[in-house]
């Protein structure tokens, strides 16, 4: 069935447009006189790029993501989506030009003439851009953003691998025209996904809920993640050339930090199908392939889940054979995506290595004892053995089936051994002890 479309949604995007347009030919146009003014504009241009051929036909994909940008207006059906996707590509203006003033760039390679229709495509474009607005490239920003509006709601084939055929060409466009140089591309798609997760299309803002840490332990992981974020950005740009890579991890990294010193587990962008959103999942790939390897490390000589009591298993994410053997999960971590085919799926994202605080516990208990009666349930996190470890001492303390927490954590170690509560875990779950 498809969604019905909000009233009124065309006249906001046209308004929206209005803002925008004027916005971009004047944001990038002053940027690009004022830097051609500039003595201190550098390059970055790897040898290989030397390589790079000359397609002019490509300038017909270049250019199209100006009719792109603004068919992208018609495709929203809230408000929310269209103010979003508006947002998004505003703050994308914003970012790319302060890039382009605060580390002013300028491409290097000479273009021969071209005839025909193509080179008049060529002579408009460059009556108005000139080569010094280069990285992060607004061109490959405003298409990361637009490309994902145009997935989101193109979804019958043949249409939807034509416009991902068709984005994928724009992205190359940037090169084949000699437009830009390569670095520019990976910056300008950094841009695009920070934009997309800054505003989303759907649930809340990942600052809306955001408050600064109390817990010394999430300051602490914070500046860990922060440290290493200064690490990589600091060896990426002594060693230059292909450690500038080390820029992805240093944001991956950087935004972890942010997670577990002010926006918490929403952070992450942990939707309620388990699944990270795609801009969390691009941005903090480094990350999210790190943390997966650990945990199937320190998993590895324990693999399976362990029933505790009435059903209900303690254990690490599945994959999708090993969850077929559930009928509910209940799941507590926030930095892995876990994609399980039930009905009964239960997502209540936590921060690694520190304790969930009470009223998660409680929503927790609350929910296995609700989808336990469904069959049986996994009750996980990364490893199996603090989180969700904790979520099943709530749940026997809450309904009774342990009244102490000590008698609790006996009967989970009983079944998993390797449970890991350190204090902050305990302090949470006396909480919810019962009173005499």
């Amino acid at each position: 069935m498809t969604a019905r479309r909000e009233p009124r949604l065309i006249r906001r995007g046209v308004l929206w447009l209005l803002l925008l347009g004027p916005l971009f030919f004047l944001s990038y146009g002053l940027s690009n006189t004022y830097t051609a003014t500039r003595s201190d504009v550098g390059t970055l241009v790897f040898d290989w790029e030397s390589h790079l051929p000359l397609w002019p036909w490509t300038i017909i994909p270049y250019w199209s993501i100006d009719l792109l940008y603004g068919l992208a207006f018609l495709l929203p059906l809230t408000r929310r989506e269209m103010d979003r996707h508006a947002l998004a590509l505003l703050t994308a203006q914003l970012l790319c030009v302060a890039g382009f003033l605060l580390w002013p760039l300028r491409f290097t390679f000479d273009r021969p003439a071209l005839e025909g229709g193509f080179g008049w495509m060529f002579d408009v474009l460059m009556g108005f851009d000139k080569p010094f607005n280069q990285a992060p490239s607004l061109h490959i920003a405003l298409l990361v953003i637009i490309w994902t509006m145009f997935a989101r709601h193109v979804q019958a084939q043949p249409w939807r691998w034509l416009v991902h055929g068709w984005m994928a060409l724009i992205g190359v466009s940037v090169l084949t025209t000699w437009q830009h140089h390569f670095i520019d591309v990976p910056s300008g798609a950094l841009v695009g996904l920070l934009c997309l997760w800054l505003w989303p299309a759907e649930g809340a803002l990942p600052w809306q809920q955001a408050a600064v840490a109390r817990d010394p332990r999430r300051w602490q992981l914070a500046a860990a993640y922060g440290l290493g974020a200064v690490v990589c950005t600091a060896l990426a740009l002594t060693l230059g050339g292909l450690a500038l890579c080390l820029l992805w991890p240093a944001v991956a990294l950087l935004l972890v930090a942010l997670n577990y010193a002010w926006l918490g587990a929403a952070g992450f962008q942990k939707g309620a199908d388990g699944r990270l959103s795609m801009a969390a999942t691009l941005l903090l790939a480094p990350y999210l392939a790190a943390a997966a390897f650990n945990a199937r490390w320190w998993a590895r000589r324990r693999p399976q889940a362990d029933e505790i009591c009435d059903g209900v298993c303690l254990g690490r994410i599945p994959s999708a054979l090993e969850a077929a053997s559930y009928s509910a999960v209940v799941d507590l971590c926030a930095e892995r995506p876990c994609c399980v085919d039930t009905a009964h799926y239960q997502s209540l994202p936590s921060l690694d290595l520190v304790a969930p605080d009470g009223a998660v516990l409680a929503q927790a208990a609350a929910e296995i004892e609700t989808l336990r009666r469904h069959g049986p349930l996994l009750v996980c996190c990364a490893l199996g053995y603090s989180r969700s470890a904790s979520a099943v001492a709530a749940w026997l303390l809450l309904t009774g089936r342990s009244t102490t927490l000590a008698q609790a954590e006996a009967l989970i170690r009983q079944a998993r051994p390797g449970v890991v509560l350190h204090t902050g875990h305990r302090q949470v779950l006396a909480t919810l002890e019962p009173r005499a």
